[in-house]
């Protein structure tokens, strides 16, 4: 506790663990709980998956208006508003789910929480900066991931097996997920509030003067061109698509899979017992899977494992085959199998992180990373966006089992991941 005060200074134990996970919790309702929300409700699998797919769009443009953050207030300033905002669209969500229209009227809300909680980050990130030295900035950096980490396991964990029991409890799914949001809206507007006194005030923490939107809008032409003239430009491009594409299809669908019944192709998991398996065993097996990734690349190299990572990556997605065609009831055999491929995902995704990083290199490196970033993310969106479609396509070739051929072609798909994996090693040099 001896750091709760220093030289007048509020401690960074006071503010970074609420700050992250509050960046967490918004992203995660957006991107995990309307799939299994949606699905629960009775969406088609086509609409589900299209449009929770465009609620990616506003982390893909991010890059495209973070500068803008820095011409507008300070950075504290930005994270309050987003923070109240957040707090208001979850009670907006909350207030319009057991109405009649609930699937168009919370799409245009969680439009807004997703780039609510995309400014959100990046202010949230400036300000880490800002707030704290650079001795202090890698001291904290493990807190920071960490309860980022925790907001992952409540976003994808706690909060699905609430509303799961909640359904239960109530006997009523529009009312559970409402008052599950309205509980979200309730712990926004706490953190909220006890952010404007737990936030620091730097100094540097200030619109940057001199700055214009023609300034900035100058140099983001500039940045765009450099980065779009960087040797190996379109196999960098192909790899930052392509390599998580079997993912990319599959993630949709996961939750719907588990969700169905038996007759219908699925595993007939409860509500609860998905966020058990996804939120806990899955994401722990997650952050393993990274944590191992990490510690071979760095001791062998990033070119040395990138067709091993791919392997990792694509391989486990087999798990779902499997589970597709036997449709076993033992819930901890389904939890080893996701565990084992959400490890191996973990483990494939590291090197390609690393490799935005590596390609990052240079001039303007941070802003070449943002780009990256943002078609890391679309390489997400756009499969995501049709995998509803698709697998409504497949299923009409074996209605009796409708989920093994859209699996199987997910496995297939990862014939794409070795390809942009095997052009981009030809381009690493160590």
């Amino acid at each position: 506790m001896r750091d709760k005060v220093i030289k007048g200074k509020r401690s960074p134990w006071a503010w970074i663990p609420t700050l992250y996970i509050a960046e967490g919790l918004p992203y995660f309702a957006v991107n995990t709980l309307t799939v299994l929300m949606y699905t629960n409700l009775g969406v088609s699998k086509t609409d589900m998956a299209f449009f929770t797919g465009w609620l990616y769009l506003p982390w893909v443009i991010k890059p495209f208006w973070s500068p803008f953050v820095d011409l507008m207030r300070t950075k504290r300033w930005w994270i309050l508003a987003m923070q109240l905002l957040i707090a208001l669209t979850m009670a907006g969500v909350a207030f319009v789910l057991p109405g009649s229209l609930f699937f168009s009227a919370t799409l245009a809300i969680f439009w807004v929480m997703a780039f609510a909680s995309a400014t959100h980050d990046i202010s949230a990130d400036g300000f880490y900066m800002l707030a704290l030295d650079e001795r202090r900035q890698a001291a904290y950096v493990g807190v920071r991931s960490t309860f980022y980490r925790i907001a992952s396991i409540l976003g994808q964990g706690g909060i699905v097996m609430l509303a799961g029991y909640l359904e239960t409890s109530l006997g009523n799914i529009p009312r559970a997920w409402s008052l599950t949001f309205g509980l979200l809206s309730v712990f926004f507007l706490l953190v909220f509030v006890y952010h404007i006194y737990a936030l620091p005030h730097p100094k540097s923490d200030r619109p940057t003067p001199g700055v214009t939107a023609s300034n900035i809008l100058s140099d983001f032409l500039m940045t765009f061109r450099t980065f779009f003239s960087k040797p190996g430009i379109l196999v960098a491009l192909a790899f930052m698509l392509l390599y998580r594409l079997p993912e990319a299809l599959c993630i949709k669908m996961i939750q719907p899979f588990m969700k169905d019944g038996m007759a219908d192709g699925g595993l007939g998991m409860s509500t609860s017992e998905i966020g058990f398996v996804n939120g806990t065993v899955g994401v722990i097996a997650l952050l393993a899977g990274g944590v191992l990734g990490g510690v071979l690349i760095a001791k062998g190299g990033l070119r040395k494992w990138l067709f091993p990572m791919a392997a990792a990556l694509t391989l486990p997605c087999g798990v779902y085959c499997y589970l597709a065609s036997a449709q076993p009831e033992n819930l901890t055999l389904i939890s080893v199998l996701i565990g084992f491929e959400q490890f191996g995902y973990g483990f494939g995704f590291t090197s390609f992180m690393l490799y935005l990083m590596y390609f990052s290199r240079g001039e303007s490196s941070t802003s070449h990373y943002a780009f990256c970033t943002a078609f890391m993310a679309l390489g997400m969106m756009i499969p995501g966006m049709a995998a509803g479609w698709l697998f409504e396509q497949m299923a009409s070739l074996d209605p009796t089992s409708p989920y093994a051929p859209f699996f199987w072609l997910i496995m297939a798909v990862s014939v794409v991941t070795f390809a942009v994996t095997g052009l981009v090693r030809k381009q690493i040099k160590e």
